[in-house]
């Protein structure tokens, strides 16, 4: 992943940065949860045309034990998902206990049915799928993904042939390591899977240059991890407030960083990852009100370098 100078800068939380930051703008958080709401954005599946609400969980690192405060946190946080419309969330088979949580919480709360479940394996290994359904409780998920896609010559057979059975609706590769995009590229364009998903954000946009164009060309859904650049961006603006230019259609930075990414209509969803159900309500405000347009977004890439 290409470094710049906001990656040297001092290490900053998103709650110690919402306690700085974030507090004038809550009323155009709030504006989400409120009956006058914009209407809520989706985007079709290329391959299908079922839509989805363009904001949604990722669970990396965020619950990575399963324990009760932790299933407290999640119970929470996919609460304020769903009340707020949103249905996606993102694990994997290797983040610690995330599918675990995840299952408890989703049966627990009955929402079976009112998620996209995504999920992902190291290899096409039945037991390892096996596995991942009895930690989440499902016969079957909603989307199965090939993670950190290597080989350029890797099959997706058996990830098809799951599918042809039932045990998923949707397959999909991933990848947030640069120096992998030639194999992504390679099986993107050979095996055509549903979904591809990689890190983009606003200061790291190699995917935007390489791989949207290619999931365009083979209609291949698109999820972007790491919206927020892993905290950097928070970092680099530290202390500042949401330019008066950004804030009819942000308002957060949160919104501002997200919205971004959502403006570029080849993205299906973005999948930024939070315990936190303040934050979850605070990015799920990127699903209403307009997107920035190519020259704001331009303007947007100019600040950010500017910092």
């Amino acid at each position: 992943m290409t470094m710049n100078h906001v990656n040297r800068m001092p290490r900053i939380t998103r709650r110690e940065f919402s306690a700085l930051a974030a507090a004038p703008l809550l009323p155009q958080v709030a504006l989400a949860q409120t009956s006058a709401a914009p209407p809520l954005t989706t985007r079709a599946i290329p391959g299908t045309g079922e839509r989805l609400p363009v904001v949604g969980l990722g669970t990396a690192s965020v619950f990575n034990s399963d324990d009760e405060p932790t299933r407290r946190a999640a119970a929470q946080v996919v609460q304020a998902l769903v009340d707020a419309g949103g249905r996606l969330i993102d694990t994997a088979s290797t983040y610690g206990d995330a599918e675990s949580v995840l299952g408890k919480v989703i049966a627990g709360a009955t929402l079976q049915g009112k998620i996209f479940v995504a999920t992902k394996l190291e290899a096409p290994d039945a037991a390892e799928l096996q596995r991942s359904l009895a930690r989440l409780k499902m016969a079957k998920v909603d989307l199965l993904q090939l993670h950190n896609v290597r080989d350029a010559r890797q099959s997706l057979a058996q990830f098809k042939a799951w599918k042809a059975r039932g045990l998923c609706r949707y397959i999909g590769i991933t990848s947030t390591y640069h120096g992998d995009f030639a194999a992504l590229e390679a099986v993107l364009g050979r095996e055509k899977p549903d979904f591809v998903q990689v890190d983009y954000s606003l200061d790291n946009r190699l995917a935007e240059e390489r791989i949207l164009p290619l999931a365009a060309e083979v209609r291949a859904g698109v999820l972007t991890a790491l919206p927020f650049g892993r905290a950097r961006l928070f970092r680099a603006v530290r202390g500042k407030a949401v330019p008066d230019w950004a804030q009819d259609f942000a308002g957060s930075w949160a919104q501002f960083f997200l919205k971004f990414l959502l403006a570029d209509e080849r993205v299906t969803a973005v999948i930024p990852g939070t315990s936190d159900p303040a934050h979850m309500m605070d990015n799920l405000g990127a699903m209403r009100g307009r997107l920035p347009d190519a020259a704001q977004r331009q303007r947007m890439i100019a600040f950010v370098n500017s910092l």
